[in-house]
């Protein structure tokens, strides 16, 4: 798909359904039927996890063209400030049991450890699931919700939401179309002070993001994981960690450096080629890609040699991601459209993470198919609060 396909999409004119992601789907439907919400019938969105990330999504949902009813679902409303009021007019419960009789999709934003039970909950319940990433905390579970949407006939979707990213598409231009050349390596870092979680680590936390950018760039999925990190503050969780993905089908490698515990708001993807190299920076609103005319050659004689050209920034074309996936979400459950961020997208990720787990407990180089399929392989840190206080 092109930058151009995307800004079709971004605008809600065309579906990105019947495209192919080599981000991990394996074709298999998530969804029996494609039936979906009939076109004609407004969407009713519950919003489980009203929180930092819960709550934007509450935003969004509000304003996505045929979402006619978006309501708020925690325990915690009538102690969140300027949520209470909800539970009197009734776009507000505390609980998913009670929401359930009025909704028709749930975007789910709670702890990691609670997806899964929340999900396959909602999915029985015959409903529609958005799922903040990661889409689960193992690989046996996401399968787990995989089949039950199968089953269930509804849509699921994991919220890899810089897949619905135009910048993060026009990298993936210049790497597909050759432009930078054979492509060398992808470097990506994501570090800030904070926000430390109670449940998860660092990996779990913001990796996600990464490994979907990766995969989405270079239109395949890794086949090993090296990962390291530290605990420095948070004596149970790594508060610091690399990631070293192998994509040896296509002679690659990513590196990922995630940290809650650096000065900088640091969000980077760097891809190296033969010829040139670019860069995403996601904090710079004004030149979100930079293509730099720079490569090493080696030859004979001469030893090496380094072309310096000149930095071009093209214009993107930006649309809220989180806007463009709840549209694209929209779209799915009323076409029966399969999503671009499917269930097997958001298991190559849980796959690639639980990968990481692995190998920081046993410092070593882990393939992915040492995890894929084999339930309950690394278990998840033990938690210090409950993760499902929005039940």
């Amino acid at each position: 798909m092109s930058t151009r396909q995307w800004m079709r999409i971004s605008e809600g004119t065309e579906s990105m359904g019947s495209e192919s992601r080599a981000s991990g789907s394996d074709g298999s439907d998530d969804r029996l039927g494609g039936g979906g919400v009939p076109p004609a019938q407004q969407i009713r969105v519950g919003v489980l996890g009203v929180g930092y990330w819960g709550s934007k999504q509450l935003r969004v949902m509000r304003s996505t063209p045929g979402v006619s009813r978006v309501v708020a679902i925690d325990a915690r409303l009538p102690l969140l400030s300027g949520m209470a009021h909800l539970l009197a007019t009734g776009e507000g419960y505390t609980s998913l049991e009670a929401a359930l009789p009025h909704i028709d999709a749930v975007v789910i934003a709670t702890p990691p450890a609670s997806h899964v039970p929340l999900g396959l909950a909602a999915i029985r319940a015959g409903k529609h699931v958005l799922i903040e990433k990661p889409l689960a905390t193992t690989a046996a579970g996401a399968q787990e919700l995989i089949q039950a949407a199968k089953e269930a006939g509804v849509t699921l979707m994991v919220g890899h939401t810089f897949e619905y990213n135009g910048a993060v598409w026009m990298l993936r231009e210049l790497v597909q179309s050759r432009e930078l050349g054979d492509l060398y390596y992808l470097d990506s870092a994501r570090l800030n002070l904070g926000l430390y979680q109670s449940d998860v680590n660092v990996v779990f936390d913001l990796a996600p993001h990464d490994i979907s950018i990766a995969n989405h760039v270079l239109g395949a999925t890794p086949t090993s994981v090296r990962a390291w990190g530290s605990r420095h503050v948070d004596p149970a969780f790594e508060d610091v960690a690399h990631l070293e993905l192998g994509y040896d089908d296509i002679g690659v490698q990513a590196h990922i450096h995630v940290s809650w515990l650096d000065p900088r708001k640091v969000r980077l993807v760097t891809a190296v080629g033969s010829k040139k190299m670019a860069v995403y920076d996601d904090t710079n609103a004004e030149e979100r890609i930079r293509i730099h005319d720079k490569a090493v050659t080696r030859s004979a004689g001469k030893g090496m040699e380094y072309h310096v050209g000149g930095v071009t920034s093209p214009v993107v074309r930006f649309d809220e991601p989180l806007a463009v996936q709840a549209r694209h979400f929209v779209d799915c459950m009323t076409t029966g459209a399969q999503p671009r961020t499917d269930g097997a997208n958001g298991l190559a990720v849980v796959q690639v993470i639980e990968a990481a787990q692995l190998s920081l407990a046993q410092e070593r180089k882990v393939l992915i198919s040492e995890v894929d399929g084999l339930p309950g392989l690394v278990p998840v840190p033990a938690q210090r609060s409950a993760a499902t206080a929005v039940l």
